[in-house]
């Protein structure tokens, strides 16, 4: 037998067991059975119907990714909120990473995750405190 015929049979006994289980609790007259066992046949052909995936929509950004970076902060594309850096962001309120953020709204591997202004901020500080330099051997004399 092929699935096909299985599952035709498949149908027959799930409308068999669902109308005779019906009827077991519920009085029906004998001209009504005809139709009962239709209409349980027929939904549960529906139903076993393949089903089309519905369209997934992609999401709408608050801002266009243009305007989402500026010198002094970053929009998240989620909910439109400035930011100087988005990472903290993300992860705590949607739970995503930086690259499940960019490939959710497809922007490129370069795109940054904290402001432009703030990074140079940053870099200048860490330079003022001596990090980022070889630190000197120190000879025992």
């Amino acid at each position: 037998m092929t699935s096909e015929s299985n599952t035709v049979l498949d149908r027959a006994e799930l409308t068999r067991d669902i109308v005779s289980t019906f009827v077991r609790s519920n009085p029906i007259s004998p001209a009504d059975l005809p139709a009962l066992v239709a209409a349980v046949h027929a939904m549960l052909q529906q139903l076993s119907a393949p089903q089309a995936p519905e369209p997934i929509a992609r999401p709408t950004p608050a801002v266009s990714v243009r305007k989402s970076i500026t010198r002094e902060f970053l929009i998240c594309l989620e909910d439109g909120k400035p930011f100087k850096s988005l990472k903290r962001h993300l992860r705590s309120r949607y739970n995503l990473t930086p690259e499940e953020y960019r490939a959710r709204w497809n922007l490129p591997a370069d795109y940054p995750m904290v402001a432009p202004n703030y990074a140079d901020e940053r870099s200048k500080l860490a330079k003022a405190m001596g990090l980022g330099k070889e630190r000197r051997a120190v000879t025992a004399e």
